[in-house]
């Protein structure tokens, strides 16, 4: 290399000042049949360590336009991250455009050979001879393992620049892109050791009216504090940070911590968990279980909770009943009640909650039911009107919500009405219980 980034002084204005640029690769992305998650991914973990993408663009298969584009990438990049095009196949067209570009000579790797034929006999299915292409590698550089698939990911220090390439495949690049790429990053001193800001994560509270809450707040600091806020569906998120390094982080600590008191239950967490990972963090602090039971959300409550690690911990188990009788022969809900109120209605939430939690022996359950569409609503039942039922040891409530819209905004809605509801209750059973320790660790 003509110069090496490890001289180059770790502080956050020099990692700000690092030109990262990305390149996805895939006719999938550009004709709509793949979602483009990888620029969402990966500007979001660079941005947690001082790092904004200057640039993100999206070519084709094509070796002619790859090799254009990384051309022009390269030439004004400090770091240049490409994804997808690294397969079997004959579109998978990456490692070789980049190579002439580079002037860098593929040779056949025996490791990955066998890294391939291992994972094929792990599946026992056999391996095509095309495989054979993903072993080839850069005549310098490094091999990034891929732990989730067949082709490797490529690492290339050349003319004070790095070259960091990715499989396509979510699966396969994110591990690769946190347990390798990251720490190489920090390593050479291109990205912060930790994160650059302190998130608040807060729930069920709008942009306007949390900036309103927290300025008081900010202002003595002026300028020395950076605040930045990003809503998502049911809760948003402020970011402080000090890019001109007057304010420590031990200092920006003690101001999130008072926004955190200021906010009491709105305040969700520090960092970036999700309402069902924090719930089962409470959960687990006071040794508690839940169940749930869906008629409007189809299953995705109950898949917010098993997609956590060790969700068998706290998680009963889960029921999905749409028709009056499976909610009659698997919860033992009233007939009377589906007869007289409706299967959407303020009992029938209850008495499902409370029919989870007793068929399935957990302290707390949800329930929801309603109708998310995409059917034209009756006039008394639109479109996004939803029960949600709570069961807690100490009793059970339904609430009402409206969410217009399609079905997937309403499942999503509901789904955080629902976690939020509990997170709610399980902070205050906790208080009373005098358990604020665990709770404040369980949000940490």
């Amino acid at each position: 290399m003509a110069e090496s980034y490890s001289q180059i002084p770790t502080n956050s204005r020099s990692v700000a000042s690092t030109r990262y640029e990305l390149v996805t690769l895939g006719d999938e992305l550009l004709l709509g049949l793949t979602q483009n998650g990888h620029l969402t991914f990966i500007g979001s973990q660079l941005a947690r360590r001082g790092v904004m993408l200057k640039r993100n663009v999206t070519v084709t298969d094509d070796a002619n336009v790859i090799a254009a584009q990384f051309k022009e990438s390269w030439a004004r990049s400090d770091v240049v991250i490409t994804t997808g095009g690294l397969g079997p196949t004959c579109d998978d067209r990456t490692r070789e455009a980049v190579a002439e570009v580079l002037g860098l000579t593929l040779v056949f790797d025996k490791q990955i050979e066998k890294a391939i034929e291992d994972r094929f006999i792990l599946f026992g299915r056999k391996m095509t001879p095309n495989n054979l292409k993903q072993a080839y590698r850069f005549n310098s550089g490094e091999v990034l393992f891929n732990a989730n698939g067949t082709a490797p990911g490529l690492w290339v220090e050349q003319d004070g620049k790095v070259l960091c390439m990715l499989p396509g495949p979510p699966n396969e690049l994110q591990p690769m892109m946190t347990e390798q790429v990251l720490p190489r990053l920090a390593k050479l001193g291109l990205l912060l050791e930790k994160e650059a800001y302190i998130q608040i994560r807060t729930a069920a509270v709008g942009e306007s009216l949390l900036e309103t809450k927290l300025q008081p707040i900010f202002d003595p600091y002026g300028s020395k504090l950076s605040i930045a806020f990003c809503a998502h569906a049911g809760q948003v998120d402020c970011r402080l940070s000090s890019p001109s390094g007057e304010l420590t982080s031990i200092e920006l600590q003690k101001i999130a911590d008072q926004c955190a008191a200021l906010l009491g239950e709105d305040f969700m967490c520090f960092g970036h968990d999700s309402l069902a990972k924090v719930c089962a963090d409470l959960l687990r602090a006071q040794e508690k279980t839940i169940a749930v039971t869906e008629n409007a959300t189809g299953g995705l409550l109950a898949s917010a909770f098993t997609d956590l690690c060790g969700a068998t911990k706290f998680f009963a188990g889960s029921s999905v009943c749409y028709s009056n009788d499976s909610k009659m022969q698997m919860l033992d809900v009233p007939e009377s009640i589906l007869l007289q109120h409706g299967a959407v209605s303020d009992e029938a939430a209850v008495a499902l909650a409370s029919g989870a939690a007793e068929k399935l022996g957990a302290d707390y359950a949800l329930s929801t039911t309603g109708f998310s569409g995409p059917c034209v609503g009756e006039k008394e039942n639109p479109v996004g009107l939803v029960y949600i039922g709570l069961h807690a040891p100490h009793g059970v409530w339904a609430k009402k919500i409206s969410h217009p819209g399609p079905r997937k905004t309403v499942s999503s809605r509901t789904i955080n009405g629902a976690l939020d509801w509990l997170r709610r209750e399980l902070l205050r059973s906790t208080h009373a219980s005098g358990n604020e320790g665990k709770v404040s660790d369980a949000m940490q």
